[in-house]
């Protein structure tokens, strides 16, 4: 797993213990909350699975239903959260982005729009991040909790 800033061993997917020396201690505990967070909002409706990218992307941990939620990148000293926003999804963002903080909003920005939506990587560092992306994984599925209040 040298030479690269993701985790690019092939085999058998890391386990939680591997994910936290690789990323550090401080974006472990940001990890264990978007994973906390997305069970506790939307359950029984992900079931996330790691995926192989190869040297190149290393392993990631995807929540998908029918569509893609969210993907978490476990990379060197670092946590990124991968999202990618349809059409429609992307003007119900333009409808919270002033909920958004501003480093967030600049990610968001700046992020590529491909054929299949707009790409948005964002490093989980802060406290601040883990709710623009409760805010944002929102847009992409209203929690279960919401659907029944």
């Amino acid at each position: 797993m040298t030479g690269s800033n993701r985790m690019i061993q092939p085999g058998s997917p890391p386990k939680d213990t591997q994910v936290a020396a690789w990323i550090g201690g401080h974006a472990f505990e940001y990890w264990k909350k978007i994973t906390s967070l997305i069970d506790r909002r939307y359950p029984g409706v992900f079931v996330p699975e790691w995926l192989f990218g190869g040297k190149k992307h290393g392993w990631s941990l995807r929540y998908k239903k029918t569509k893609s939620f969210c993907t978490l990148i476990p990379e060197k000293d670092r946590l990124a959260v991968l999202i990618v926003f349809g059409r429609e999804e992307r003007q119900k963002v333009e409808a919270v982005k002033e909920q958004l903080s501003a480093e967030t909003w600049e990610e968001y920005e700046k992020a590529t729009t491909y054929h299949d939506g707009k790409w948005v990587l964002l490093t989980v560092d802060s406290g601040t991040v883990v709710e623009d992306l409760q805010l944002l994984l929102g847009v992409k599925r209203r929690p279960k909790n919401e659907q029944t209040a």
